[in-house]
């Protein structure tokens, strides 16, 4: 299982996506990976969409948006 798997695992599984997961990401996706973490990317990015996972950039922005 490739790393971006591992790190959309996690955060499936606790429904939370850190700064510091996304920018390994965001690494991790200008390389080469594979198909399965290709899909395993999309199903993060469903599942932030609908509100199952939580970014912590994003409400970090809400914060800063709301002072």
């Amino acid at each position: 299982m490739g790393k971006i798997c591992d790190i959309v695992q996690q955060a499936m599984r606790t429904g939370y996506l850190t700064i510091s997961a996304e920018e390994q990401l965001r690494q991790l996706l200008r390389g080469k990976y594979d198909s399965k973490d290709l899909n395993a990317f999309t199903q993060l990015q469903l599942a932030a969409a609908s509100g199952k996972v939580r970014q912590e950039s994003r409400e970090h922005l809400c914060e800063m948006s709301s002072t």
